[in-house]
Parts: C-alpha cells; structure tokens; sequence
C-alpha cells in the first residue's frame, strides 16, 4: 500500500508540510548516511516515484495548526470549496542539480485559489534548486513537468478539496491541514496562504519546509526530531507538532553544507 500522510508539514509541513509542505510527514526513517526503508507513521507523508517509492501503510498525522484571528484574517481570495478543475503549471524546467536521483515533477493548482499556477511553480523550482536543499551533495535532481510521467505531482487546492482527495484514502483533514500519498503530494490552500503558527510572517520559508520536508519522504528519508536546544529543526522534523526547543527551519543544509540531522523521531 502507498505511503499516505497529513502533510501537516513544513510549519505544518505539512507539510504542514508538504501534512504540505507541511513539515512532518511520513515515517521513513533516514541517518545522515542516507534513507533507510519507510516505516508506517503518522504525519505528512509524501510522494515517492510511482515506480520506486516505498510503500507503507497510510496513517494520519497529528493535531491540526492554531486557527488565529491572523489566519482568518488572511484568508482574502481562496474559495473554501473549489469546482474540482485545474490548471498545469506550463513548460518542462530545466534540470536543478546533476547527480543523484532523478525526481520528475509537476505542479497542478485547483481553479478558485486565488493564486498563479506558474508563479508557483516557479516558487517551488526555487525551492529545489536551492543550495541548501537536496541537490547540496549530489542527493538527489529534480525537474519540473508540465504532464505525465512524473515521480511527484504538488496538487494545490481548496481546504474542501483537500478533505474530499485525503478522505479517499481514509484520512480526515478537517479542512485545515494537508496530506500525501504517493506520488500524490495534496497541500491545503489554507496552509499555503495562512502559514502555521511557527512560520507567522515567513511565507517562503513555510513553503520551503512543505516542499523540503516532502521531496525528502520521496527519497525515502523519515521523521526527525530536535537534536538540542537552540539548534535547527531538521526539515525532516514535523515542526508543526512544536519545536522542542529547536528554532524553526525549512532547510536540509546549513550555510556550510552540514546536513540538520536530529535523532530518528519515535
């Protein structure tokens, strides 16, 4: 069975996250070393190529993030409930790193959000081509598409999209968080625009953890936890559960190229 998780990642990260971009997903355990084989978990799990992702049972992951008066109050264009269609982010990118497993992806975005499908994916492109992310040591590349096949496809949609795509495979989001299953990444608009609580004010961050967090599973890298106080949260850590001491951080890499590693989360 298909890994599945609530993308609560990525400040939810879930995701969110990916639960989005959300920042903790599934539960692959993974060492600095490298992956090791998935292990079924509760939390944002995300995509793994359709052909080579590692299949685990689906579990939902945890509480949901802090409804403020803030996030109400930048709730401003996204319809609660989208019509069901969508719209393909245009064009092949080029490749973002050179080495490594080769992670095809699309980004598709659900009419009625209110945002720009191509300036999202640019967004994303960014992400991952980032010197702090995967591609730092050769880990992994990845290339965007605009249609099949792909090895992980970012859909972007309303929160009652969301609840209807996850509850197909069991899970209940309540409108509110996000959820993967692979090769199937689904971030809750909500979570996009809103944030999560530790993330307030850093909306390219947060959206770097969902996406750091999830392109991580799909390499079959697992749930992390603080290392100590004070030091960075590992993008593999699902931060929207709390910090634990740790400071928030979307990034696989520090500025010196040294993986943020924390203990395997239990």
């Amino acid at each position: 069975m298909k890994l599945l998780l609530l993308l609560v990642c990525v400040g939810a990260v879930g995701w969110g996250g990916l639960t989005v971009l959300s920042d903790g997903s599934d539960s692959r355990g993974a060492a600095s070393s490298g992956p090791n084989r998935p292990d079924p978990d509760a939390g944002a799990a995300p995509e793994a190529t359709s052909s080579e992702a590692a299949k685990s049972k689906p579990s939902p992951e945890a509480e949901r993030p802090v409804d403020s008066g803030d996030e109400r109050s930048e709730r401003s264009s996204y319809r609660e409930r989208g019509p069901g269609t969508y719209t393909w982010a245009r064009g092949t990118g080029t490749r973002a790193g050179h080495s490594g497993r080769l992670v095809r992806y699309g980004v598709k975005l659900e009419d009625g959000t209110g945002l720009d499908v191509d300036d999202v994916a640019a967004e994303i492109d960014g992400i991952l081509r980032h010197e702090r992310g995967w591609t730092r040591k050769g880990v992994a590349s990845f290339q965007r598409v605009s249609s099949p096949p792909y090895d992980m496809l970012v859909h972007i949609v309303s929160p009652a999209t969301t609840d209807a795509l996850c509850g197909a495979w069991g899970l209940d989001t309540g409108g509110q968080v996000n959820c993967a299953n692979a090769p199937d990444l689904i971030v809750n608009v909500r979570r996009w625009i809103e944030l999560s609580e530790q993330y307030r004010g850093r909306p390219h961050d947060y959206h770097a953890l969902i996406i750091n967090h999830e392109a991580g599973h799909v390499l079959g890298y697992g749930h992390r936890t603080c290392a100590g106080p004070g030091k960075p949260a590992p993008a593999m850590m699902q931060q929207i559960k709390g910090l634990r001491g740790c400071t928030a951080n979307p990034w696989v890499y520090d500025a010196d190229g040294a993986l943020i590693d924390g203990p395997k989360a239990p």
